[in-house]
């Protein structure tokens, strides 16, 4: 069915009327308001004002809605601003707190392996100087691997340290790296003595990263806490005075300690001649005269 014109629809010629009578008026009140305007400029001015005072309520309203929405417009845009630079702040933080990590690590490296310099300018029989790659420490057996075989002259048996003290003893030697069995280790046992009486003891690893020590001589046990062991170069392998070892618990006759050169946080070793070879090299060499008449 088509749809019915305007001209027939009683409605919309109803429409169409009051909308042309509206026109009209609103064009005669512009027209009056002109002339008022034009004749009678004070009484157009208080009419004015009174349209206004009319209208203020509406205008107030309206005011206070679109204040209402732009702050709300503006506070959500600065929430978001808010935590998106809380967001980039804390990946700057991330940022920053790695340079320091890495920053501190370098320092400490650096500082470890000015004291291992330093050592080896004070040890005359040291044989190379090589990095920590890895080590065991959840394994019973400890070892650590050294960046330094044979064509650095390293050999078996060697004596491995590093500034802060013994580390263990080369047990296998490659060329280009080196297996250290840690004085830790269980098959590792060590002549020493303490620094301060002196007393001569003799240190055996447990394989859990710390020394049993016990006296040679049977009586009562001459340890206490916070006692340094030092090595005492008795057997010919490890060097005298090679800080070892502090006590940090008694036993019944001995006592349970921790190494000095905490492996986990060394970097840096150095090796050295077995004492034995230092100490037949130092000796004397007596001619051959020949046989005795």
């Amino acid at each position: 069915m088509a749809a019915s014109r305007p001209g027939w629809s009683r409605r919309a010629q109803y429409g169409l009327f009051f909308s042309f009578i509206a026109a009209i008026v609103a064009v005669a009140i512009g027209l009056i308001l002109l002339a008022i305007s034009i004749a009678a400029p004070q009484r157009f001015n208080n009419l004015r004002g009174l349209a206004l005072d009319a209208t203020a309520p509406i205008t107030n309203s309206l005011h206070a809605v679109s204040a209402t929405v732009g702050g709300l417009a503006s506070g959500a845009g600065d929430y978001w601003d808010a935590a998106h630079q809380n967001d980039q702040l804390k990946r700057e933080n991330a940022a920053l707190r790695q340079q320091i990590t890495e920053a501190r690590a370098i320092l400490l490296d650096n500082r470890e392996l000015r004291a291992t310099l330093r050592l080896r300018e004070e040890t005359p029989h040291t044989i190379a100087i090589g990095r920590i790659v890895s080590s065991s420490f959840e394994s019973p057996r400890r070892f650590a691997i050294l960046a330094a075989g044979k064509r650095d002259g390293i050999d078996e048996g060697m004596p491995v340290r590093s500034a802060k003290g013994l580390i263990g003893r080369v047990l296998q030697a490659g060329t280009l790296n080196s297996r250290v069995l840690l004085v830790s280790d269980r098959a590792s046992t060590v002549p020493a003595r303490l620094l301060t009486s002196g007393q001569a003891v003799l240190c055996q690893g447990r394989g859990d990263g710390t020394l049993e020590i016990k006296p040679l001589e049977v009586g009562r046990n001459p340890f206490k806490p916070g006692d340094v062991v030092v090595t005492s170069g008795v057997g010919g392998l490890y060097p005298p005075l090679i800080p070892l070892a502090r006590v940090v618990r008694l036993l019944g006759d001995g006592a349970i300690a921790v190494p000095l050169a905490d492996i986990g946080s060394t970097t840096v070793a150095m090796v050295e001649q077995p004492y034995e070879v230092e100490a037949s090299a130092a000796a004397p060499v007596v001619a051959d005269q020949g046989p005795i008449p």
